[in-house]
């Protein structure tokens, strides 16, 4: 068993501090167990279970500080972990931003764990799978997809007497849908810590309807379009974003967050007043450790409020440098919307067209956060608020700033997957004018 109970990883890691000789010591216990399967043309190709557990313990000597990790837990090897880490941190150079270890901190109980995702056995997990593959035999389609369940648990402690500790579970399930002669591809991605929430056979359902929609696809002339971006492409192209809101960065005219002559944009109206955008450990449907990896506590945090930046991340020695409170970067990330359904949203839409997905996402610009990237797995185009017919896919050249600038409408929030990274993120379906398409592109 890979996971430890909170009092045994607390027992642990009080016994490897007891071996340290640094003038400051942190260990932590990483976890999780958990199972796959995955599965290419209507049948499973491999599956596997997967358990680990490991110890990284940091030692530092002033302004010196050195790591070492090992995935053994008699007394011998835990000693054996504190030395070796202590002689890397003799020979380590001073780090100039070094900051003491915080004291104790008092930390809310997190919800991430639900033992129902926890018991997930090869079994259930192949149930899973027969579902969506039924759903390709059915349609005379070809699926290939994967689906992990994982329980992970990490405990910190340091020299100071701070301890934390979080035990999450997350499910994960994606699927496309290709007709036997690769001309119409869908996808569908889920991912929760619930496996109660999740429906492989109605999320199937959506590729095969998008695979058999998206034959005989006709080129348009790309060039600026009001577009519908589904969560799933949607998460993926704000998730550049998130990873922007840091005030360091942006304080050295590194970001999209960068003010013009020096500083940040804290204050600003940088888009429009439909955005809100904040990150809650303990929002039911996207939940989240309730703490960061520096040791502070996470509580409910505004980012963008009706389009205003309200927030950025600060590290503690930033925080320190400018005379502020740290700010931890966020473990979850909610963007607020409507009501509306994806079926509205396509209903009020004159001309325009639907993203069900975008994929190789790469930057072009950090400062004015300029993406590259492309349309994937069923892009249609809508006119007169009705699906008209399947369209090319397309490369777009767009920034999220921009385009979240240019919001029409959003609809109500969902719990979405990037599709490179599987994080989870609560996102819209948005409705976005003048997107900017740049060229076309014959992969399906």
């Amino acid at each position: 068993m890979a996971i430890i109970t909170k009092d045994e990883a607390q027992a642990l890691l009080k016994k490897v501090l007891g071996y340290s000789k640094a003038d400051e010591c942190e260990a932590s216990i990483t976890a999780s167990e958990g199972g796959n399967i995955r599965y290419a043309r209507n049948a499973i190709s491999t599956a596997g279970d997967v358990s680990t557990l490991s110890l990284v313990v940091s030692s530092t000597f002033g302004k010196k500080t050195g790591t070492a990790t090992v995935d053994e837990f008699d007394d011998a090897s835990l000693q054996k972990v504190v030395k070796r880490s202590e002689e890397l941190a003799q020979l380590a150079p001073e780090n100039p931003e070094y900051m003491p270890l915080l004291e104790p901190q008092v930390y809310k109980d997190g919800i991430t764990y639900v033992p129902a995702t926890a018991a997930m056995t090869p079994d259930s997990r192949a149930e899973a799978v027969a579902k969506s593959i039924q759903v390709a035999e059915d349609a005379k389609l070809e699926a290939a997809g994967y689906i992990e369940n994982n329980t992970s648990f990490v405990a910190m402690m340091n020299s100071k007497g701070l301890f934390a500790h979080n035990l999450e579970t997350e499910v994960i399930f994606s699927v496309t849908m290709r007709n036997e002669q690769g001309t119409g591809s869908g996808y569908a991605a889920r991912g929760f810590n619930d496996i109660t929430k999740l429906d492989t056979l109605t999320a199937t359902k959506i590729a095969a309807k998008k695979a058999a929609g998206s034959v005989g696809a006709k080129a348009i002339e790309p060039g600026k379009y009001t577009v519908i971006l589904e969560p799933v492409a949607g998460a993926y192209m704000l998730e550049n974003m998130f990873r922007g809101l840091d005030a360091r960065s942006a304080d050295e005219g590194r970001s999209f967050m960068s003010k013009p002559g020096g500083g940040n944009r804290l204050g600003d109206q940088l888009m429009d007043e439909k955005v809100t955008i904040y990150s809650d450990p303990f929002n039911k449907e996207l939940p989240a450790s309730t703490w960061s990896r520096e040791g502070y506590p996470i509580e409910r945090m505004n980012w963008i409020d009706k389009g205003k930046v309200q927030n950025l991340t600060y590290s503690r020695y930033w925080a320190q440098k400018k005379g502020v409170q740290p700010v931890p970067f966020p473990n979850n990330f909610i963007m607020e919307g409507g009501d509306a359904s994806l079926e509205d949203l396509i209903k009020s839409t004159e001309k325009g067209i639907l993203v069900s997905r975008l994929w190789y996402i790469r930057m072009v610009d950090p400062q004015t956060l300029l993406l590259t990237g492309l349309t994937r797995d069923g892009t249609f185009y809508i006119e007169n608020g009705e699906i008209k017919f399947p369209v090319k896919n397309f490369r777009f050249n767009e920034s999220p700033v921009i385009m979240l600038n240019n919001v029409e409408a959003l609809g109500k929030p969902e719990r979405s997957i990037s599709v490179e990274s599987y994080r989870s993120y609560l996102v819209p379906p948005m409705k976005i004018r003048d997107f900017t398409f740049t060229s076309l592109s014959d992969a399906v």
